[in-house]
């Protein structure tokens, strides 16, 4: 029993050692068209949502060590594909609506940004003050009255 115990715990740095070899991407695409918006509302969006939301995504130093790192890029990966920062410019005027209008209601019901992503980056935290901004950013477009949940055709990434 005690041979075979010693062989597991013997074998776990093997596999975690092995397992850094598996590739994963890290990319930053060139940003195709960034978002345009007031000073206040890109500060608090470059802050909480860039780093999933944009082709300008910060990697730290854990993505690169397995299996955060296979964590952290399907993470990118989603963000990415649900909203893009540096492809806004491609998105229809319907699209830039749908997505101000969830961007202020998944911050503000907590969805966003994770609380995966808070742990290692508290500063990311929306704050009330940042939260009304976000607001009077969506204010035009916010329908309080129905809850969409599919947004307009999307832009594909390629």
């Amino acid at each position: 029993m005690k041979k075979k115990r010693k062989t597991i715990l013997l074998g776990i740095p093997v596999l975690l050692a092995l397992i850094q070899f598996v590739p994963v991407q890290r990319d930053n695409p060139p940003v195709i068209s960034d978002l345009t918006a007031p000073k206040a509302v890109k500060s608090i969006l470059v802050a909480s949502c860039y780093d999933c939301h944009s082709h300008l995504t910060r990697w730290p130093a854990y993505s690169y060590v397995a299996p955060v790192s296979w964590l952290v890029a399907y993470d990118v990966r989603e963000g990415r594909a649900h909203m893009n920062f540096s492809r806004w410019g491609e998105y229809s005027d319907g699209a830039k609506e749908f997505r101000r209008e969830q961007i202020f209601k998944k911050v503000s019901a907590g969805e966003m940004p994770l609380a995966t992503y808070l742990l290692l980056h508290p500063a990311a935290r929306v704050t009330p003050s940042s939260l009304a901004v976000l607001k009077e950013w969506a204010s035009p477009t916010l329908d309080t009255d129905t809850d969409r949940e599919q947004p307009p055709a999307p832009v594909p990434d390629p």
